[in-house]
């Protein structure tokens, strides 16, 4: 079983300052729960932070240290409550099981998905997150969609 802590790194105030100073920083918001596939959120904040989006890695479980789905521990920078009423450019949702479950059974996050979906700003969910959590909130409508090709998951996707 892996384990660590992957905390927010210095040079990201840095890197969103040099994008501030190009133009508008993207507000992101990568949520976690306990069992969330690791390599798909640390991929997801990675990225984005390299192409200067300011990340906010945000926890639904009742503290900032999660347990993802392979043992590695990381810490969000917020709780997922303390998000709300924020604005974000995007909120990307990493799969894994039962992370993704998680995810879709807390209620601060789903109204934040439901802000986002009411605003028409952008919501990504890779893996199991689009057919467990955005399938379950309603909030795929008749959009073209994809997730991890497991039956239970692709009979949730219109």
């Amino acid at each position: 079983v892996a384990s660590g802590r992957v905390r927010r790194r210095p040079a990201r105030a840095a890197a969103a300052a040099a994008t501030a100073a190009e133009g508008a920083v993207k507000r992101v918001l990568v949520p976690i729960g306990n069992g969330s596939e690791e390599i798909e959120a640390a991929t997801i904040v990675d990225t984005l932070v390299r192409a200067g989006a300011d990340v906010t890695v945000a926890s639904v479980e009742d503290t900032k240290e999660v347990t993802m789905s392979r043992g590695l521990r990381m810490v969000a920078d917020e709780s997922i409550a303390d998000c709300r009423g924020e604005e974000w450019e995007a909120v990307l949702l990493p799969g894994g099981m039962p992370g993704a479950e998680r995810l879709r059974d807390n209620e601060h996050l789903r109204r934040i998905l439901e802000t986002q979906n009411e605003h028409y700003r952008r919501i990504g969910a890779i893996c199991a997150a689009p057919a467990v959590v955005l399938a379950a909130h309603g909030l795929l409508g008749q959009r073209e969609a994809t997730c991890y090709p497991a039956p239970q998951f692709i009979k949730e996707i219109p």
